[in-house]
């Protein structure tokens, strides 16, 4: 039997691989033979894809990436409640994984951010982690992920731009978490992830300060990053 750390350890590495599996450089790939990071925003999210090639791909691209953060942490639900080097902890050294699972669970979520725009295979030149952030949300409550889709989607509707309601979704959800009456751990991660996915937004919040943000289904200015 494992140790607990080194159990936990593995977890954690599993849900960084899942959030890195780079699904918008593929696409690029397969069906264009480019690097998507050399073209459109330089980003590998759906929004750059969209405007690279296409919508169907964008909306494969979306679905995937969104599943990649939900996959994360139904990984840790699953440990924690059926494997046997996380039962055995439970039945013989008395560990109460009641009270792991949900900071595992914020653990991996994160680590499915970094994954996500972090990626080892793609010299950790990614997304924005919007869309696998989403998918980490509707894992931990299904009504804090689909209010965030609400929140992003009527913010698109009025502005017309994707990086401004991506921003306002990661605004959102520490309210939304709170307002659910989730658990502590979850509304750290609201904070934590909110934040992080702000931050990898910095290029585009100095492009909305200046006006120079493209709205949705406009050309991009020719510079590196955008909010995909």
């Amino acid at each position: 039997m494992l140790p607990w750390y080194i159990n936990n350890e593995l977890l954690l590495i599993l849900a960084y691989l899942l959030g890195s599996f780079p699904t918008g450089y593929l696409a690029g790939r397969l069906l264009k033979g480019i690097d998507i990071r050399e073209v459109g925003s330089g980003s590998t999210g759906a929004t750059n894809v969209l405007r690279t090639l296409g919508k169907v791909p964008a909306i494969v691209v979306l679905l995937i990436d969104v599943l990649k953060g939900a996959l994360a942490i139904a990984a840790v639900n699953f440990a924690f409640t059926q494997l046997p080097g996380w039962l055995y902890y439970t039945k013989v050294v008395d560990v109460n994984l009641a009270n792991w699972q949900p900071w595992m669970i914020v653990l991996a979520g994160l680590l499915a951010l970094l994954g996500h725009s972090k990626p080892i295979w793609l010299n950790f030149k990614g997304g924005k982690s919007v869309a696998t952030s989403l998918g980490v949300l509707l894992a931990m409550d299904w009504r804090v992920g689909l209010s965030t889709i609400a929140v992003f989607a009527i913010s698109l509707a009025i502005s017309r731009i994707v990086s401004l309601s991506s921003i306002t979704g990661a605004i959102s959800v520490t309210a939304l978490m709170i307002a659910f009456r989730q658990p502590l751990p979850y509304c750290l991660f609201a904070i934590a992830g909110g934040i992080y996915v702000i931050w990898l937004h910095r290029t585009n919040i100095q492009r909305l300060l200046t006006g120079t943000e493209p709205r949705f289904g406009q050309a991009l200015p020719e510079q590196p990053e955008d909010g995909g």
